[in-house]
């Protein structure tokens, strides 16, 4: 009786315990680092989950997990830089929706890697004070665009807001905020394609507190973080998702 009041049929006991903790973990991770979090909560549901549910679902957790996170380091957020990126993954947004079965998922894996790894290796840093509107409008197309296909944009998104300069604080509270906005409008891009959300109520609302709590740990790990610290595990962090979206997509190429 508990498997049917609680979990849709799609998922076992096991695995919606899984996912569970998981958001926890994730949480803490985005958190603490900025990004990554999302990825790999991605990558382990689409290990258990249909194919159709994985994006919707994840989308809702991830607006839940975010949404704490700009709650929480709400002072740090530049609102600037938010705004523009709005106008822009609206319109992003309305063109995925439309295309989002018919782009292949590998072609779009390799180009998200590949701006990640450019941004790394190969942006030049700007001045935090310096905000270029059509440089965040443009960004906010393309990855609210990339979003509505791979399902995780947010490495995309970090490495936007990182090429002005922004660390620490600014950079994962302007990084949440944004990501708010744009998990929210693909919730409302999905609900409008038809995905049915209400068999999945209670289980995401048990994630979505979970994650609230691996958000909190996750900040007050932030706030001790050094600097220097800091951003070494960001670029780490942001080859190792670069290069595990290479190795995805190769692996959908050859098999």
């Amino acid at each position: 009786m508990f498997e049917w009041l609680f979990l849709p049929e799609e998922i076992s006991r096991t695995f919606a315990i899984v996912l569970i903790f998981a958001s926890f973990l994730t949480s803490a991770l985005t958190a603490a680092m900025g990004l990554g979090g999302g990825v790999a909560l991605l990558a382990l549901m689409g290990t258990g989950m249909p194919v159709a549910s994985v994006l919707p679902v994840h989308a809702i957790v991830q607006l839940g997990s975010n949404l704490g996170r700009t709650v929480i380091q709400f002072k740090y957020i530049v609102w600037p830089l938010v705004l523009w990126f709005v106008v822009g993954s609206i319109v992003g947004v309305a063109m995925g929706g439309p295309v989002v079965m018919y782009i292949p998922d590998t072609f779009a894996k390799l180009l998200l890697a590949a701006f990640i790894l450019w941004s790394v290796f190969g942006a030049k840093i700007k001045q935090a004070s310096s905000i270029s509107k059509t440089y965040f409008i443009l960004g906010g197309a393309l990855t609210s665009f990339a979003a509505m296909i791979v399902g995780a944009a947010g490495p995309m998104v970090a490495a936007l807001i990182a090429s002005k300069g922004y660390i620490k604080q600014p950079l994962v509270a302007t990084h949440a905020t944004c990501m708010v906005f744009q998990h929210g409008l693909k919730i409302l891009a999905f609900g409008a394609l038809g995905f049915a959300f209400a068999q999945w109520v209670p289980m995401l609302i048990a994630m979505i507190v979970s994650g609230l709590v691996g958000t909190y740990m996750g900040t007050r790990l932030l706030d001790n973080l050094p600097d220097k610290i800091f951003r070494l595990g960001f670029r780490v962090t942001m080859v190792l998702l670069s290069l595990q979206m290479i190795w995805g997509a190769l692996q959908s190429f050859w098999f």
